[in-house]
């Protein structure tokens, strides 16, 4: 993991960056969170166009009984991870410069993706407000202990936090537990949380009319075998990026004292060096401090926004063989300030008694 500047192909090297403070960050990205409605539809259409086809041509295969079909699964799961990008975009009100273009779109997109759009952006909005702050943790985040948290806590409990950080479980059963079962449940009180039940149910009535015309049309069998791997993979995917993201060696995490908002974003959101494919297929949320730093930016100024700013070159870069490495971290260790494996926590835990416990985030 280095710090990283593109070099003329685009891709990142290492390089020293200018110091941010020789302009304000607002004069930086402001000219990059511009809507441009050119830029977004023919965006929607290179994504939008390709997935119907395929997810099309999965459907009319597997009703067929081409059981070959399903290897279309693949590429519909990556158009699909592309399609949430916009939907992303639409939810921070970056894709179109109309806030009912944003809002149609994104809660079209929704169907698709299965994820009730003003729910998730609402809990988004708080992750971005939050991110990396250790007192504002368990909103829209991967659930992180500090390391005197976990050692404070009795053994039952360190085993379900290990057993919830465990990538089987991160990578395996928590995309399916989110898109299947955690957005179709609305929680809280009905009247006091009124709009997410509303984004929730609305989100659940349309999907069950979409199953139902596709049960009438193709059937409800090759329908369910054809878009739920397809959904699946996206899932995990989403959930993979969301994680490497902000769960990296040194990433930054401060008490609401010490917090602050640009350092959260420049240090504490990964910049993830994928090849060009990815980048594509990803919309270039890799470029996530970028991000943070403004949600503002539609995901097609990212880039652009990067490339021509020297300021936001020293980010924490990371390959894929890096973001790999990052499964394994799973503590904030306060006096190292750095992610560290469970292994290393127990080695200190036999060397002292854990120090002042920070108030842990909500289970």
């Amino acid at each position: 993991m280095t710090n990283a500047s593109p070099n003329a192909s685009g891709t990142a090297t290492p390089a020293a960056a200018t110091d941010h403070s020789v302009r304000s960050w607002r004069e930086i990205v402001g000219p990059y969170a511009q809507p441009d409605s050119r830029r977004a539809v023919a965006q929607l259409l290179n994504t939008g166009l390709p997935f119907i086809a395929i997810v099309g041509a999965m459907l009319f295969g597997v009703h067929a009984g081409v059981w070959a079909a399903l290897l279309l699964a693949v590429p519909a799961a990556a158009l699909l991870v592309r399609l949430f990008m916009i939907q992303h975009d639409c939810g921070h009100g970056s894709f179109f410069a109309s806030r009912l273009a944003n809002d149609l779109l994104g809660r079209t997109l929704a169907v698709l993706t299965l994820t009730p759009y003003a729910f998730w952006r609402r809990r988004h909005a708080l992750h971005h407000a939050t991110s990396g702050n250790l007192d504002r943790r368990g909103v829209g985040d991967v659930a992180l202990l500090t390391a005197d948290e976990y050692l404070s806590r009795p053994l039952w409990r360190r085993a379900i936090y290990r057993l919830y950080r465990h990538p089987a479980i991160l990578f395996g059963f928590a995309p399916t537990y989110l898109f299947l079962i955690r957005f179709r449940i609305p929680l809280g009180h009905p009247l006091r949380h009124r709009q997410d039940w509303v984004s929730i149910l609305g989100t659940n009535v349309l999907i069950a009319a979409v199953v139902a015309v596709m049960a009438y049309t193709v059937g409800l069998v090759p329908f369910l075998l054809s878009y739920l791997p397809v959904i699946l993979m996206a899932a995990t995917i989403g959930v993979w990026l969301f994680y490497v993201q902000h769960q990296f060696e040194d990433a930054y995490w401060q008490t609401e004292k010490g917090w602050n908002f640009h350092a959260a974003a420049l240090e504490g959101a990964s910049l993830y060096d994928l090849p060009s494919v990815l980048r594509w297929i990803t919309a270039d949320i890799g470029l996530h401090h970028v991000h943070h730093l403004s949600s503002k930016i539609p995901n097609y100024r990212l880039r652009g926004c990067f490339e021509q700013n020297l300021e936001l070159w020293k980010a924490k870069r990371l390959t894929l063989l890096d973001g790999l490495k990052c499964i394994r971290l799973a503590i904030w260790d306060e006096e190292q300030r750095k992610l560290i494996p469970f292994r290393q926590v127990r080695r200190r835990s036999t060397s002292g008694s854990p120090r002042s416990v920070i108030a842990p985030p909500a289970d």
